[in-house]
């Protein structure tokens, strides 16, 4: 939690979208400037709806979150917007949060699935036409917007921490988490052949062993594989189909080979 002194009140860390940056980004960089602590988030919580001073609406969207494996606070020092932070038991929030909203959303954050990994799922991004590609299918690239779409998802998949990549081995499943790759510390890619169109159909044995090999894995990973295939990952997951646009993500929080919550980020 952490004290303004502007308004004397304790809260949790929050702040303003800057121009052109998505929810996520927001949240992981606010958290950051408030507290110093890197973190990566788990599952969503219910966004916060209230009315301000000067009668405008607001909503702040809220995550789980968990501090990154190399994150403390020693770099804190106290200022004009954030003078004192805690580490409290959830019996210390009940007692010190100063308002009401802050109150259901902690008991919103304990029947969460907060102790989660999460496991995303990613439909590649916009590809070249199938029709006008003339060679093999399976080096069919992403279009100008595909492009895109692949460097927006860098953010997303930081924002969750993904350190594995397991890719479709056509071109445009890993060109489009290929950016991400590139952008990320420690992060690596796999391509598995059972997560292409082709492989999927040829060994579906293959694919169910791969997708429920990553549900019980630990690690905050990614798939990327196909619009037709996607059906089959989720049945394999043990989850009800989503349907997601190019570059769309699901993301399973699991524990322990069990789906315990099931975020769609469109």
């Amino acid at each position: 939690m952490v004290h303004r002194p502007r308004y004397d009140d304790w809260s949790f860390p929050k702040g303003k979208l800057d121009p052109e940056e998505g929810e996520r980004a927001a949240a992981l960089r606010e958290v950051e400037e408030e507290t110093c602590l890197r973190v990566v988030l788990g599952p969503k919580l219910p966004d916060q709806h209230y009315t301000i001073s000067d009668g405008q609406p607001k909503v702040v969207a809220y995550w789980a979150a968990q501090p990154a494996p190399d994150a403390e606070m020693s770099a804190f020092k106290p200022n004009d917007e954030v003078d004192d932070l805690r580490w409290v038991t959830l019996k210390e929030a009940h007692e010190k949060l100063s308002y009401q909203r802050d109150l259901e959303q902690l008991e919103t954050f304990e029947g969460s699935s907060f102790a989660s990994t999460p496991l995303l799922v990613v439909r590649h991004a916009h590809a070249r036409n199938r029709k006008t590609w003339q060679s093999d299918d399976s080096e069919r690239p992403l279009a100008a917007d595909g492009k895109a779409q692949a460097q927006a998802l860098v953010d997303v998949l930081k924002a969750y921490g993904v350190r594995q990549v397991v890719s479709s081995d056509s071109v445009r499943c890993v060109d489009t988490v290929l950016p991400f790759v590139n952008a990320s510390r420690g992060g690596s890619l796999r391509l598995d052949a059972c997560l292409s169109e082709e492989g999927a159909k040829a060994k579906p044995d293959k694919l169910t062993e791969r997708v429920q090999r990553a549900l019980w894995g630990h690690h905050r990973a990614a798939l990327c594989s196909h619009r037709p295939v996607l059906p089959d990952i989720f049945k394999a997951l043990g989850v009800d189909p989503i349907w997601l646009d190019p570059a769309g993500i699901v993301v399973i929080h699991r524990q322990d080979g069990r789906v315990l919550d099931v975020e769609h980020i469109a």
